[in-house]
């Protein structure tokens, strides 16, 4: 190769290993719908929400928050006095993996990695088949910044959602209590 050709092609070659690829926008998690329709939209706004419980399980923590609606229901006494929750009530359930505080002179688990959001809405007209709950999960993906909707068919909401909440039938299918603050 003569040397003319060979600076042509080391040009090339370094000025294209110097152009950087825009980076690609982020992920608009309020365009993403889960297999049954409920959609990440609806929900806009529930970081701000009331918080109604935090959970605990082996590997993850949870914050579960309620829309006013819910919140509304939940002071009013509902589930425990017979009543169901009102239409338009909503509830996030927020979850992490969890790790040990590097910073707390005591034993304390904080969150760590987002894992998944997970929602529930109370729509009759909806959700006819789930005795008017609507049930939507979103995992995350830390590496990617992106959230996607879990399950194959909108058949989740009912085989899966729907089938566990059932054993909370006489709380309206919610299993999280308000306690007393």
């Amino acid at each position: 190769m003569n040397s003319r050709k060979f600076l042509a092609l080391t040009l090339v070659a370094t000025g294209l290993s110097a152009i950087t690829l825009p980076a690609l926008p982020p992920q608009d998690r309020f365009t993403l719908k889960a297999p049954n329709g409920v959609a990440f939209a609806e929900f806009r706004g529930y970081e701000t929400w009331q918080d109604v419980a935090v959970s605990d399980t082996e590997g993850s923590v949870k914050a579960i928050l309620g829309n006013p609606a819910m919140m509304k229901a939940y002071r009013a006494g509902i589930p425990a006095n017979g009543k169901s929750f009102p239409e338009g009530a909503a509830i996030v359930k927020i979850e992490w993996a969890k790790k040990k505080s590097p910073v707390s002179p005591y034993f304390v688990e904080v969150p760590e990695t987002l894992k998944s959001v997970s929602f529930i809405e109370k729509d009759s007209k909806r959700f006819p088949d789930t005795s008017g709950w609507g049930y939507a999960q979103f995992l995350y993906d830390a590496k990617a910044g992106t959230f996607k909707p879990f399950g194959t068919d909108a058949s989740f909401n009912k085989n899966v959602c729907y089938s566990c909440h059932t054993k909370v039938k006489d709380k309206d299918y919610i299993f999280t209590e308000y306690l007393p603050r």
